[in-house]
């Protein structure tokens, strides 16, 4: 092993839970080098990251401000402002931070059209689970469908479709099979008993 990757696809990761499972691992290779990924679709990022260098982490992935945050990285702004003043302070001068932004910022402007109109985090996070990468596609897939007016029974239906399944780790494709059925279920307005009770006959995606 040359590095170790905590890899948190939907943002699950609380500071409690980051802190715990950051030192254990810490205390068990003293030497390797560790990362941690998240997402920030609960908007507790920023918070469960600062708790993994509170545990001697090595590096954290973060986003620029224009791209953090929701279902992308925590920022890195807010990240950088909470570690002045520590001994994790990071020598990142404000002018470089804020000449990427504005650039992004701009960048993100000429793509507004496809943005998928999420305005807040997802307090139903720890419930459903859907990973970072997966909840704005899935959103529009819900759109494409016509069942954007139904896009919280989808959400229901994703964690009850996990279940289903086993509880598997929701990474592609997986994930993408989890989705699949959620919607599937919404559509065809079945619960897991029912999916169970009529699966040998179901035309299942």
């Amino acid at each position: 092993i040359h590095i170790l990757a905590i890899k948190d696809r939907a943002g699950l990761l609380k500071p409690p839970a980051a802190r715990l499972l950051t030192r254990a691992l810490r205390h068990a290779f003293p030497e390797l080098p560790i990362v941690v990924h998240t997402h920030d679709t609960g908007g507790t990022g920023v918070a469960s990251m600062l708790a993994c260098a509170e545990e001697d982490i090595d590096a954290v992935d973060l986003a620029l401000p224009a791209m953090s945050g929701l279902t992308a990285q925590p920022t890195m702004a807010a990240l950088l402002a909470a570690l002045e003043g520590s001994e994790r302070k990071l020598d990142v001068k404000d002018d470089a931070l804020g000449e990427l932004n504005t650039y992004w910022e701009m960048a993100r402007g000429l793509y507004a059209p496809f943005e998928t109109g999420l305005t807040g985090y997802a307090p139903d996070l720890y419930k459903h689970e859907i990973p970072g990468g997966q909840y704005t596609n899935l959103r529009f897939q819900a759109a494409a469908l016509g069942l954007l007016d139904r896009w919280e029974s989808i959400k229901r239906s994703y964690a009850g479709a996990n279940r289903l399944l086993g509880d598997l780790i929701k990474v592609t494709p997986t994930s993408k099979v989890v989705g699949a059925l959620a919607q599937f279920m919404v559509q065809h307005d079945l619960d897991e008993d029912q999916v169970l009770e009529n699966a040998p006959t179901l035309s299942f995606p």
